[in-house]
């Protein structure tokens, strides 16, 4: 079947091809309701689709974004995908989603594929301790937004960044751990291999040392396991166990983020210590499922709906060409959730 022509729509519309392309542009905020009306009646019944990579070749804008995340295997890159998605569909674009597993050659397989397909703007949420992977495809017009990274200049190449205040974040979790009595405190984290991981791991120190409490690196759990992903509760499992098993172990556990947090809970109770009697645990986040766990785990709130907008809207204005200022870093407050997981020593 012979696919319909804006020249169609217009004609069975009664209107100019430009008016069709304003509709489909999103741009009709001017325009008679029963103009709109018959654009979008006559788009349906001929069942017409524009183009995307004509018009972008056209107008150098295609209206669609590239979100490469770690895994939507953890809930919390699922949940953000989805605010992306909100974000981007309220200013009429559409998003394509990568898992880039924290592999910066697979991230920059998929942003050198997006590009290709035009699509010339990704929010990036590995958070990766170096960008430069992506710096050669910036200079061919990539824009890229950062999520959950600190502002690291990196030679003449700088993005915008959106971020939670991961350290003032972990702050709180530590601190209303020391607050409830506990003296020895665990960090469960796997390969510290990304910015945010290495802001919560300082913040952790740090807030420790503000306590007087000497940091001891018997309380952290930074290995890699071969069955673990860094994404998933099998790390919390494996960490605590380990952590557990040393001389004079911790008492209240802080997990990297909510997944690694739950199977801390996991692996405790494995052992026969009950969450919240014998050993406490928070975690980074706020995902669906600490609102579902047993206990109900206390956690560090991240403001995603405002996290995203502001990427979105930083990544929109690179791409239209609408925002030519110096990079923007954004850094916004966390909060701390008090659930059932954290009791007193």
């Amino acid at each position: 079947m012979k696919e319909a022509t804006i020249l169609e729509v217009a004609r069975l519309a009664k209107v100019s091809a430009s008016t069709v392309s304003n509709v489909l542009n999103g741009k009709h905020d001017k325009m008679r309701p029963d103009t709109l009306e018959r654009v979008m009646a006559a788009v349906a019944e001929l069942g017409y689709a524009p183009n995307q990579m004509a018009r972008g070749l056209k107008t150098g804008f295609v209206p669609i974004i590239g979100l490469i995340v770690p895994s939507v295997e953890n809930p919390f890159w699922g949940a953000f995908a989805r605010c992306v998605e909100h974000a981007a569909m309220a200013r009429n674009c559409q998003v394509m989603l990568c898992n880039g597993e924290r592999d910066l050659a697979r991230e920059q397989l998929y942003a050198e594929s997006m590009l290709s397909r035009g699509i010339r703007g990704v929010i990036l949420g590995s958070s990766p301790l170096s960008m430069k992977h992506l710096a050669g495809l910036a200079k061919r017009g990539l824009k890229v937004v950062a999520f959950d990274r600190a502002n690291i200049k990196e030679g003449d190449f700088e993005v915008d960044s959106v971020r939670v205040d991961n350290s003032q974040g972990t702050a709180l979790a530590i601190g209303h751990l020391i607050k409830l009595g506990h003296r020895r405190i665990g960090f469960v984290s796997g390969p510290v291999n990304s910015s945010n991981r290495l802001d919560r791991l300082n913040a952790y120190r740090e807030t420790l040392r503000a306590h007087g409490i000497k940091p001891n690196d018997k309380w952290e759990w930074l290995e890699a396991e071969p069955e673990s992903d860094s994404e998933n509760a099998l790390a919390g499992r494996i960490g605590v166990k380990a952590l557990l098993a040393r001389r004079h172990p911790p008492t209240a556990f802080f997990g990297i983020n909510d997944m690694t947090a739950l199977g801390v809970i996991e692996g405790a109770r494995e052992l026969g210590l009950r969450v919240p009697q014998d050993v406490s645990v928070a975690g980074f986040d706020d995902i669906f499922l600490c609102r579902m766990s047993n206990p109900h785990l206390t956690t560090v709130r991240q403001p995603l709906p405002a996290l995203t907008e502001a990427a979105v809207s930083l990544l929109l204005g690179r791409m239209s060409g609408t925002n030519t200022d110096a990079p923007a870093h954004i850094n916004l407050p966390a909060e701390l959730i008090e659930r059932d997981s954290c009791g007193p020593v």
